[in-house]
């Protein structure tokens, strides 16, 4: 994939760059906290599914440019599309495609938290599998604040992460977590300074991108399937993709390298 910022997404509102095994995807409306217009979330369905494709891409990081994450849907955006299109086709065109684009492709993703991540920016930062946050990072439930229902897979997440009294009281009130709190709670994996989110996202990314990409999907296929069954689903369903991942030639690499005590050279296959 070349690395011009719309080459990949269409759109110069979600930058994309690639190096070393990372594909970044930057939302890139920092005048409007990087809140999304349809076009923009056409654009970043556009860049997930294009690094879901390019066996290059073995990890994925989404950021926002600017002071914000992103502010979730800009609603001025909704104003302006008018009586058209009704929510329920608006999410099933755009953001629970996102949403499952996010949960099912078979690479990490790593949200890097610079801001705000407000409404549904909130739910693609949830959706994504690790969470850095810069120390002035908060995570904001608006939805109520505008007589709306949580939307894009947050009744999902956030219930998992905070159990049902506390995020019902969050979607209830509009409240805010700020990066502690969503780190004492388990939202966000680690908080760092402002100054050196980028560094320590593109550091574990990179980390990510050089390990057993195979095996690192078919763990996410595993978790994403267990957190909906039963244990007996569970266990039958890690012995097949354990079976799948056995073949693989990274499989064959870790163990020649923990054999030889050395460390591992994985590809990805």
């Amino acid at each position: 994939m070349a690395d011009a910022p719309g080459s990949v997404t269409g759109s110069d509102t979600v930058q994309y760059a690639f190096a070393d095994g990372v594909a970044t995807l930057t939302f890139n409306r920092p005048d409007k906290m990087n809140a999304f217009t349809d076009a923009m979330l056409h654009a970043l369905l556009k860049g997930l599914r294009a690094c879901e494709r390019d066996a290059a891409v073995r990890a994925i990081v989404l950021t926002g440019a600017g002071q914000a994450f992103t502010a979730g849907q800009d609603l001025s955006d909704v104003q302006d599309r008018g009586h058209g299109l009704s929510f329920k086709d608006h999410l099933e065109a755009t953001y629970n495609k996102i949403i499952r684009a996010l949960r099912t492709v078979e690479k990490p993703v790593i949200a890097g938290v610079n801001g705000v991540a407000a409404g549904a920016g909130a739910s693609i930062a949830f959706a994504c599998d690790i969470r850095l946050a810069a120390e002035s990072a908060k995570f904001a439930t608006a939805f109520g604040l505008v007589g709306l229902v949580p939307d894009s897979g947050a009744t999902w997440f956030l219930p998992r992460f905070l159990g049902y009294a506390r995020a019902y009281e969050l979607y209830a009130t509009g409240g805010r977590l700020t990066a502690a709190e969503a780190h004492a709670a388990g939202i966000v994996n680690h908080v760092v300074p402002d100054a050196d989110l980028a560094d320590r996202t593109a550091a574990l990314a990179g980390q990510l991108a050089n390990g057993p990409t195979k095996a690192f999907g078919l763990t996410k296929r595993a978790m994403n399937r267990a957190a909906a069954g039963s244990l007996d689903d569970a266990l039958d369903y890690e012995a097949h993709l354990q079976h799948i991942a056995g073949l693989t030639a990274d499989h064959g690499e870790g163990v020649r390298a923990f054999l030889e005590k050395r460390p591992p050279r994985f590809t990805g296959t």
